[in-house]
């Protein structure tokens, strides 16, 4: 078969198929043409999910004539001349614009600030048209209708309208946080408007407008810097989280990127502190020289590579480890709104319920009868009963215990212990519900990954050595890690073929569950057992062992310990959740429970 040279049209389709991928991919080059051309102000209209219609205007530089004809024609960009090692702009490859007119119809109007008149070029399925005067503002208009009508193949694959929609607003929404000083409006007849005005400097307040202002309550901001690579941007803390990793942005450069590299950092970085299947909220922004990252690896330039991705990930699970150990102990304030909401969906005011029938005998507005409530015969069986209290008080004291200072506390003082699993705390503005057993597995844990660096942790050796039993093969994979789980204070050997004899186990764990214990640490090292044994897991462990030693549900405890435990959770870095990422306590301020009664 003789090798023919393909036609403009096709190269560009083919182009098309890996740079335009959808109606988003169509808004994120525009937005990104727009942002390079210096547009302070931005505006996104679509219809039919972006199918029928995308439309993009800025305020920018603008184009002349010159420029536009060269525009709609591949490899052709003012943004880079001969090397790809300093690129410093979004768009660098020339391909969009002629991608986009290969598959739609499309029309670009534009005019500089400095010419008298404007000029517009359109292009359909390839085809250019004549350059013709047009009636413009300074800066540009591309409009794309039509897309893929060249290409029904590709037409076939898009997901419907509203979801389509829905990737075009995630894009806006990226681009908004990446370049707080522009206003963006996006709007159209398949979606309500959405605007994000400009907010110059102040990137948290940009990120309250697209992530909620909750956000800005949760959030921890993050600074850091190793060798040539500077890490900003907020964490959010562990409680604050989400069910999807949607509300993970990073940036490189100011590029919107969707590194894989960045996202497992991301993960890594809250590995004990966020429960299986919740996803941290998190806005990142790396900078470095651009000689040391690749943004070419994809048309769609969503993609990057670094040249020490080490380093990177190094840098991004250092710096967001040393901003939750400093600040990310707080219970989220969306944890108060929860219970204020778990409050007022089980109560019913009588105007909610259903009404019965009118009675005089049931009515609230029935004349007072004394005979019938408050007579002597009815009140003498409340004689015996004593006043409750819910005070946290030694009893039998002969002198009532004088209140702990609170106000130097930030969780306050205990009060009382209710279910035999919530301390009850009252700060200077409200107070806090403590869950004890995952409070005190999170103290156990730190306790032990501190001394995971330092020695081998203090042992109690068993008078009667703890015998189980379990598969053969769970044995052998727990004796060829038994030194490094020496390490952590807890001793093993082999007793017979299918068993395990419990020789020490941790003396800061107490009384231990050794079957329990020993039972899931064979199944978690079958699940994620490696030839480097478990030296990079001895955390995981450290944490299984943690909740297996810590106060359990159910154990009443006296004030002294009760407030001994508040003390140690305020100096201990990620107190405000246990290993598995719930959150040890809820903060409910004196407002909040003002307004339960409606006294504000």
């Amino acid at each position: 078969m003789a090798i023919r040279q393909l036609s403009e049209t096709l190269i560009n389709q083919i182009a098309a198929g890996e740079v335009i991928e959808r109606p988003a991919s169509a808004a994120k080059e525009l937005i990104e043409n727009a942002l390079d051309a210096g547009a302070t102000r931005i505006e996104i209209a679509t219809s039919g999910g972006g199918k029928a219609l995308l439309r993009v205007s800025d305020n920018g530089s603008g184009m002349d004539a010159a420029d536009l004809e060269l525009a709609v024609r591949r490899h052709c960009t003012s943004k880079i001349s001969e090397t790809l090692e300093d690129i410093r702009t979004l768009g660098f490859r020339g391909e969009a614009l002629p991608s986009i007119g290969s598959v739609a119809r499309l029309s670009i109007a534009s005019r500089r600030r400095d010419s008298a008149g404007g000029h517009e070029i359109a292009v359909a399925g390839g085809k250019i048209a004549h350059l013709r005067p047009a009636a413009a503002n300074p800066g540009t208009i591309v409009e794309v209708r039509d897309l893929f009508f060249a290409t029904p193949a590709r037409l076939k694959f898009l997901k419907t309208e509203k979801a389509e929609a829905g990737a075009i607003t995630e894009i806006v929404k990226r681009m908004a946080i990446a370049f707080p000083a522009v206003r963006f409006v996006l709007s159209g007849s398949d979606r309500t408007t959405l605007e994000f005005p400009a907010t110059g400097d102040d990137h948290l307040a940009r990120m309250a407008q697209v992530l909620g202002k909750e956000f800005r309550d949760n959030a921890i901001a993050l600074d850091a810097v190793r060798e040539e690579i500077s890490l900003t941007g907020f964490a959010g803390v562990p409680t604050f989280n989400r069910g999807n990793s949607a509300h993970q942005y990073a940036f490189v450069n100011g590029r919107p990127v969707q590194d894989k590299l960045i996202l497992s950092a991301i993960r890594g970085a809250y590995a004990e502190t966020i429960p299986s299947g919740r996803y941290p909220v998190a806005v990142l922004a790396i900078t470095l020289d651009p000689a040391l990252v690749d943004v070419n690896v994809h048309p769609a330039k969503s993609d990057v590579r670094f040249r020490d991705p080490a380093l990177v990930r190094g840098l991004i699970v250092g710096a967001i480890r040393e901003a939750l150990a400093r600040d990310g102990s707080r219970a989220a304030t969306t944890g108060a709104s929860d219970m204020l909401r778990s409050f007022r969906s089980g109560f019913q005011p009588n105007s909610q319920r259903p009404q019965a029938q009118w009675s005089a005998e049931t009515s609230p507005s029935r004349p007072y009868q004394p005979t019938t409530g408050f007579g002597e015969r009815p009140q003498a069986s409340f004689d015996g009963l004593s006043m409750p209290t819910a005070r946290a008080e030694p009893q039998f004291s002969p002198q009532p215990a004088a209140p702990e200072p609170i106000a130097r506390y930030p969780l306050g003082a205990a009060r009382a212990q209710i279910h035999a699993n919530y301390i009850v705390a009252q700060t200077e503005d409200g107070l806090v519900i403590v869950d004890q057993h995952a409070a005190h597995e999170r103290l156990v844990f730190e306790a032990m990954r501190k001394a995971l660096h330092s020695k081998r942790l203090a042992s109690q050796v068993l008078l009667i050595p703890e015998i189980v039993d379990i598969p053969e093969e769970d044995c052998d994979r727990l004796m060829q890690h038994a030194a490094e789980l020496s390490e952590l204070g807890l001793a093993i050997e082999r007793f017979g073929p299918g068993a395990i004899a419990v020789r020490e186990t941790p003396a800061m764990l107490g009384e231990v569950d050794a079957h329990g214990l020993i039972r899931q640490l064979a199944d978690e090292i079958a699940e994620w057992d490696t030839a480097s044994g478990l030296s990079a897991k001895l955390e995981y462990v450290a944490a299984t062992m943690a909740c297996h030693g810590s106060v359990r549900s159910g154990r009443r405890l006296r004030p002294e310990e009760m407030n001994a435990l508040l003390r140690e959770m305020e100096v201990t870095p990620g107190s405000g959740q246990c290993n598995h990422g719930r959150p040890t306590y809820i903060e409910l301020k004196l407002s909040d429970i003002e307004r339960l009664f409606g006294r504000s």
